[in-house]
């Protein structure tokens, strides 16, 4: 992405923009044989109005970039559009219910409350990830010493853990920080731990330690619940997918796609796996 004045000289560009364009200066005319489709490139230029000035808003991608985004995007929206119409077919039935004889009016008002609830969580992950996805929101600036943070997140959810008979156990050295700014070590650690409240089954016990060592530092969120199918382990962390155990669940779908976005933001990766005695693994890794 780069920005042109009325001249063409170039007034910013992104870092991807400067890393692979050779002959890009601020302040320089904006090198034309760029814009040469032979060199794989297509140009999409956005005219702009800039307060009175006159500026040009140029994204240059690999072919079929523009394509893949225009796919990747409607499909998000679909995916979105399907995601809210099954609790809003919900309430209009909640609704609906409140004038027939007999009707408990109180208990079917609390359900449609908890509908309305369910959209507004999905509304608002999707604008996180929206933020996120844009660069809107920095994740890593900075380190975060962990341990008070993940105390913090803990207690906050524990009324919910408890009402679903888990322990967390939180095994975390005071010395040890994460690359990702307060906030975001909060969502991360909020979604990874609620996740294990919500699937992992009643009774269940989660455990979430950090370490570090030469080669850096890893979050790990482990549960010894019912696990998830082997074969749904590399989908888990795409947005809305739910395997099958999960799909009675009230989640928005997108809590570890999230979480993925946090981590491999921050430099790091992540990973899901089985645990050996049943049970879900999630491995937040930082270099």
């Amino acid at each position: 992405m780069v920005v042109l004045d009325a001249a063409r000289r170039v007034l910013g560009a992104s870092r991807r923009a400067r890393e692979s364009l050779q002959g890009l200066v601020e302040g320089a005319p904006f090198p034309d044989e760029l814009l040469d489709t032979g060199v794989g490139r297509t140009a999409l230029e956005i005219p702009l109005d800039v307060d009175g000035q006159r500026e040009t808003l140029l994204y240059l991608s690999a072919p079929g970039d523009l394509a893949a985004y225009e796919e990747l995007r409607a499909g998000f929206t679909a995916a979105v559009s399907h995601e809210l119409r099954t609790p809003l077919a919900r309430l209009m039935a909640l609704l609906d219910s409140v004038s027939l004889p007999g009707a408990d009016t109180a208990a079917l008002v609390e359900q449609a409350r908890g509908e309305v609830v369910q959209m507004g969580e999905l509304i608002d992950d999707v604008l996180f990830l929206s933020e996120l996805e844009s660069g809107r929101v920095v994740v890593s600036l900075g380190s975060t010493p962990a341990l008070g943070v993940l105390e913090r997140v803990i207690d906050r959810l524990a009324p919910r853990a408890e009402a679903a008979g888990m322990v967390i156990e939180l095994r975390c050295p005071a010395s040890v920080e994460l690359p990702v700014r307060q906030r975001m070590l909060e969502v991360l650690a909020g979604n990874l731990i609620e996740n294990a409240i919500r699937y992992a089954g009643d009774g269940a016990r989660c455990t979430v330690e950090v370490s570090r060592d030469a080669a850096g530092a890893t979050l790990v969120v482990v549960d010894d619940g019912r696990g998830v199918p082997e074969q749904d382990l590399p989908r888990l962390f795409e947005r809305f997918f739910r395997s099958d155990r999960a799909r009675a669940s009230r989640g928005t779908g997108l809590g570890l796609a999230i979480v993925k976005h946090i981590v491999t933001s921050a430099g790091g990766s992540v990973e899901a796996r089985n645990g050996g005695a049943g049970g879900l693994e999630v491995y937040c890794t930082f270099p």
